[in-house]
């Protein structure tokens, strides 16, 4: 009856989805976890899909001290990867797949992408901050501590200083992810993460 519910479910919305089976062999989640993940998706986006302003609002909950409305943009944007202004349930798993359980390579081409704001392969200063900028946004004014007025362009200084590897003013996938493996191996060797 569980499957004859769902199918049932599939058949009431706008766009549905692909099979399920499909879903778990493209994803790191159970056929279990994605009934249940649909079933949130559904409750929000009735039509199946959700537009940027859905979007935004969904997430604009999760950060009530801030303006969320540039982060959620990016985000968007990250997970529309066909990029025709909607995200699908099956665009929406296949991203929580990698944020949630995908390897660390995956994270970080993830990450990237979402920081690739123009998608041209570079992360320029620009573009990182614009997306710095966008999380001090989102985090609001009643940070701990206060945030200085130029802390997002000191924070975008470091950034390159430690991923602009060949000094060409752009951060490139390769630069990024050996960057980041630095990072994760320096906080291995002091005990900091586990």
């Amino acid at each position: 009856s569980d499957k004859i519910e769902d199918e049932l479910e599939m058949t009431t919305v706008c766009h549905r989805p692909e099979g399920l089976e499909q879903l778990e062999a493209q994803t790191n989640f159970t056929k279990r976890e994605l009934q249940v993940l649909y079933r949130g998706f559904k409750n929000e986006c009735p039509s199946g899909v959700v537009n940027e302003e859905t979007f935004k609002q969904i997430y604009a909950q999760f950060f009530p001290h801030g303006d969320a409305s540039m982060y959620a943009h990016y985000l968007f944007n990250a997970f529309d990867t066909a990029q025709n202004g909607s995200v699908k349930f099956e665009d929406f798993v296949m991203a929580l797949s990698i944020l949630l359980r995908g390897t660390v390579h995956e994270k970080l081409r993830w990450t990237f992408n979402l920081y690739d704001i123009n998608k041209d392969g570079y992360i320029n200063k620009e573009e990182m901050m614009d997306i710095v900028k966008a999380i001090y946004d989102m985090m609001g004014k009643y940070t701990y501590p206060v945030l200085k007025e130029d802390a997002p362009r000191q924070h975008v200084e470091v950034f390159f200083q430690k991923m602009d590897k060949n000094k060409d003013g752009v951060v490139t996938l390769d630069e990024f992810i050996e960057s980041c493996q630095e990072v994760r191996t320096k906080l291995e060797l002091q005990g900091k993460l586990y």
